[in-house]
């Protein structure tokens, strides 16, 4: 049953790769730019491999937060889930991944995608991975509470919720719940782990997220 549904789902990624080619588009400069690194420097064997938005692309030192980890970064920033879905062969497939670690889902949030529209692409994500990678390790990054985006905050504990709870059904999927850790005891949010624009992390950001996730990376 579970392979059936897995071939379904492949199919219905391969229409949704050609209907949605112009609006994938934006980020092939992104993809490209990835091709272009390894060809300069071949990537590492079976890496834990980071993906999805500017969160992780952002943790431009994150091998630095995680010494003795073989951390291979393939996020790109301004993507949704559906991006990630599209370009799945060119950014988990082709790295052969002993884990996968995933920040993505809050710019879907940002453009109007309910909570149930995220949890529905995770899935899709989760058992394209599946249906390649049966045995890979897959640890999804809960999403941030980003002040700039605070109106979107019960969306993004929804859909946290949804994936905390799939991800207990299924085996080596683990949810990382960070959200709780980025406010302060008094309930207000930890404005200073934020640059400017209140979206993206300083390192004092990445310095919280670190303890909470190392437990869940693979040596």
């Amino acid at each position: 049953m579970y392979k059936q549904i897995a071939k379904i789902i492949l199919a219905v990624v391969f229409i949704f790769n050609i209907a949605t080619n112009s609006f994938a588009q934006p980020f092939l400069k992104e993809v490209n730019y990835f091709k272009k690194l390894d060809s300069i420097t071949p990537p590492p064997t079976n890496p834990i491999l980071f993906i999805g938005s500017s969160s992780f692309t952002k943790w431009v030192d994150v091998n630095n937060y995680f010494p003795g980890y073989t951390i291979l970064n393939r996020a790109f920033g301004g993507s949704s889930l559906p991006d990630v879905i599209y370009f799945a062969e060119e950014v988990i497939f082709k790295y052969n991944p002993k884990q996968i670690v995933i920040y993505c889902g809050e710019n879907d949030v940002a453009a109007s995608a309910s909570a149930e529209t995220v949890f529905e692409r995770f899935k899709t994500l989760h058992t394209l991975i599946r249906t390649k990678l049966p045995k890979v390790s897959i640890v999804f990054v809960s999403l941030k509470p980003s002040p700039s985006r605070e109106k979107f905050w019960p969306v993004v504990v929804a859909a946290n919720g949804m994936i905390k709870h799939f991800a207990k059904k299924h085996r080596k999927t683990y949810f990382v719940d960070i959200y709780q850790s980025m406010f302060n005891s008094d309930g207000k949010i930890m404005l200073d782990i934020f640059l400017s624009d209140n979206l993206h992390m300083n390192k004092k950001g990445y310095e919280i997220w670190q303890p909470i996730l190392a437990p869940y990376l693979k040596k």
